[in-house]
């Protein structure tokens, strides 16, 4: 019983979705001094973000519960089945976010009076697509900040690096997000839901899409430049260009059959190879092109 309870809350926030901005969390984390931080920091940082994902997505789940109950996609959800009541939610994201706000207490100073930053965006994201088709990107905000929040949460200090990680992530989650919506675009299009695919279509969608992550591989190699990586890195950024060439042959105009691997699989491998990558380099990195 209570394992079934569990299984359905990790459910309703999708936990395993956190693959996709955790390990850009700990990018930051590592970069930040070009070492591993302490376990205790790495600890209240892993704490953070479990804390940040589950309040954003059962507030999420809470706000958009009449959507998910009409879309054929998100009918079989929770919530719109009724296998947690809207109170328990209710709690469950209060709870979420006190974690948050322990774990920030835990971290450098600063981040006490930051931390309202990070949950604006959060709350603000779920009402975007009912007036914008730019809320893919307020999407990408909420994850790029994870690692601009964990860069602080070692230093103390601002610094131009982990905004040029943070802007990478927001690109490169806003490209995937672009995808995910074309799945939705019919349903989209009938309830008057803004989104990129509704606005400019399945082919423009992917055009874009496309361009978005060729930027973000532009930002990742001048953060790599800026911090004067190494080999391990720059193979890094080859491999992740490569898989997202991959990712983009999986889905054509006319063909979104495997839009869900593309989504689901590779977004998570590109995040993980990208952080083994950073971490070969903290740890072995000094090879260097001159």
């Amino acid at each position: 019983m209570v394992l079934n309870k569990i299984r359905v809350y990790l459910e309703m926030i999708k936990f395993q979705h956190s693959i996709f901005a955790l390990p850009f969390a700990y990018i930051g984390a590592f970069l930040s001094q070009m070492k591993v931080p302490s376990f205790i920091t790495i600890f209240w940082i892993t704490l953070a973000m479990v804390g940040a994902r589950s309040f954003a997505m059962s507030l999420n789940r809470l706000i958009d519960i009449k959507i998910d109950c009409r879309n054929p996609r998100t009918a079989d959800r929770a919530l719109p089945k009724k296998l947690i009541s809207i109170p328990n939610v209710i709690l469950f994201t209060v709870i979420s976010l006190s974690l948050f706000l322990l774990s920030v207490y835990n971290l450098a100073p600063i981040c006490r009076y930051l931390w309202p930053f990070i949950v604006i965006p959060f709350v603000i994201y779920p009402y975007t697509k009912r007036f914008t088709w730019l809320s893919h990107f307020i999407l990408g905000l909420c994850l790029g900040m994870a690692p601009i929040g964990a860069w602080i949460a070692v230093t103390n200090t601002f610094s131009v690096e982990p905004f040029l990680i943070g802007g990478a992530v927001i690109l490169w989650v806003s490209g995937f997000d672009i995808l995910y919506a074309i799945q939705d675009i019919d349903f989209d299009r009938q309830h008057r839901l803004f989104s990129v695919p509704v606005r400019f279509g399945v082919k423009r969608s992917l055009e874009l899409t496309s361009l978005l992550h060729i930027a973000s591989i532009v930002i990742l190699t001048w953060l790599g430049i800026n911090l004067s990586l190494g080999l391990f890195y720059f193979a890094g950024l080859v491999v992740t260009s490569i898989l997202l060439g991959y990712e983009k042959s999986l889905i054509k105009p006319d063909d979104l059959s495997r839009l869900n691997q593309a989504f689901f699989t590779m977004n998570g491998v590109i995040s993980v190879v990208m952080f083994c990558f950073v971490t070969f380099e903290v740890i072995f990195g000094k090879v260097r092109f001159v």
